[in-house]
């Protein structure tokens, strides 16, 4: 009998892992072992593929976006997995497979799961799921105080333990709007580096300005309000140097939001490599709003208060895998979306940090009691975030922070008119944009 060879082309970059406490050889076994216990217990920032004869099993971070195609050869199935569709789709080209790839072919890891795939070949392996991460509902008390002073702490954890990590003379920017996330990211940040004596000279808060955003001033009102006002560091950006099919193909995707944050995104870091060329460490507040579930319901027909509470993870993970709603080729939530971080920054050559994507607070936000502290009701919801995050802060760091209305990104960056104009297509224009790539 004809005996199938599977290979395994595995594209991901490893030297971009930032493992706390483990060797990637560690991570690696525990991946491999398939143990959600074991994996759970991988630290920091990770994508991990690891093979044991015909089994592969992926298991990523939050933060790091992994795809994988599984391509047909005479002698037998090659499962190609990278970070990014295009290279995919450059390892089928150049090896003579791009007649089998189209871009919905490809699949993304779920963020929190360890992904099986056995490389056989017909019929076509079925994935398997396996996951690490559990929230433990009810774990906290329905204490807002308690719970700031935990999630704070969990944040300040995870912030020192990247500080530890960063060279000592390393400058560190953190994209800031003067919203609850950068803002709580940028404290926690400064209080950690005294308490470890780093020099706080290191620090700067950008801002972006695309033209009568609300955000800069905001920016200016949260620093000056703290006695930090020097920290800040405009960012000037002109609305016509926005190149939509540019970010279209550095984010491959097409979500509408997640297009025009990336296309912000995009202006801040050219702005800060133009004025500092060898800028590399980049923090930011993402996966924030995520985790305290603070997006307004009706912007989403979908939703329902319900629906927002009784699910842990929605935001970080869509409906979740096995539902009917969910994107094998994007996944879902954050999962899918971090992209519109991740991509930007590494098209411009910086290493991005977003605290708040860590399992550590993932985990606690999903764990808390939403259905008592919300009684299910919208606005208790929306009041939660600052609630607990600025009680928090004061508990760390002894800073009373300012609590400002929620806004996007891309709304507080540049004036929503403006914004309109210099991206006014909809999702499906997007969508096609995108996928005229590969026609």
């Amino acid at each position: 009998m004809h005996q199938y060879v599977g290979e395994l082309v595995d594209l991901t970059d490893s030297a971009l892992n930032r493992l706390d406490d483990l060797t990637l050889d560690d991570a690696r076994a525990r991946v491999l072992s398939g143990d959600p216990v074991a994996v759970r217990g991988i630290g920091g920032s990770f994508a991990i593929v690891a093979r044991d004869g015909e089994t592969v099993r992926i298991a990523r971070s939050l933060d790091r976006p992994v795809r994988y195609f599984l391509a047909k050869k005479v002698e037998g199935p090659a499962l190609v997995v990278a970070d990014r569709i295009d290279a995919i789709h450059g390892w089928l080209k150049a090896n003579g497979f791009d007649d089998q790839f189209h871009p919905n072919y490809t699949r993304m890891v779920p963020a929190h799961y360890v992904t099986t795939i056995r490389i056989v070949g017909c019929p076509d392996p079925s994935p398997s799921y396996t996951r690490f991460l559990v929230p433990r509902r009810d774990e906290l008390p329905a204490d807002t105080a308690a719970i700031g002073r935990a999630y704070i702490g969990a944040l300040s954890n995870e912030i020192g333990t990247w500080l530890r990590r960063v060279p000592a003379d390393t400058p560190i920017g953190v994209s800031f709007s003067g919203g609850i996330d950068s803002g709580s990211v940028f404290l926690v940040t400064a209080h950690a580096m005294r308490t470890l004596g780093l020099n706080l000279g290191r620090l700067k808060a950008f801002t972006l300005d695309a033209g009568d955003g609300p955000d800069l001033a905001q920016a200016r009102a949260f620093l000056d309000s703290v006695d930090m006002g020097l920290f800040l560091e405009p960012i000037t950006a002109a609305t016509g140097a926005l190149d939509t099919d540019e970010v279209i193909r550095i984010t491959e995707d097409y979500k509408s939001l997640d297009v025009e944050c990336a296309a912000m995104s995009l202006a801040l870091l050219r702005g800060i490599r133009t004025r500092y060329p060898e800028w590399r460490y980049l923090m930011d507040g993402d996966g924030g709003d995520e985790n305290m579930k603070d997006y307004p319901i009706d912007e989403n027909p979908e939703l329902t208060i319900r629906s927002v509470v009784n699910n842990p993870l929605l935001y970080q993970e869509g409906w979740g895998v096995g539902t009917m709603k969910h994107s094998l080729t994007y996944s879902g939530g954050l999962s899918r979306s971090y992209v519109r971080t991740y991509a930007p920054a590494r098209h411009v050559g910086f290493e991005g940090f977003s605290p708040y994507t860590r399992p550590a607070l993932v985990e606690l936000a999903a764990s808390l009691p939403w259905d008592v502290l919300t009684d299910y009701d919208t606005d208790r919801l929306y009041a939660l975030k600052g609630e607990i995050v600025a009680s928090g802060v004061r508990a760390v760091t002894g800073m009373e922070m300012p609590v400002f209305t929620k806004r996007r990104f891309q709304h507080g960056a540049i004036d929503a008119d403006a914004m309109r104009k210099a991206m006014p297509w909809n999702e499906a224009e997007y969508r096609s944009r995108f996928l005229a790539l590969y026609a």
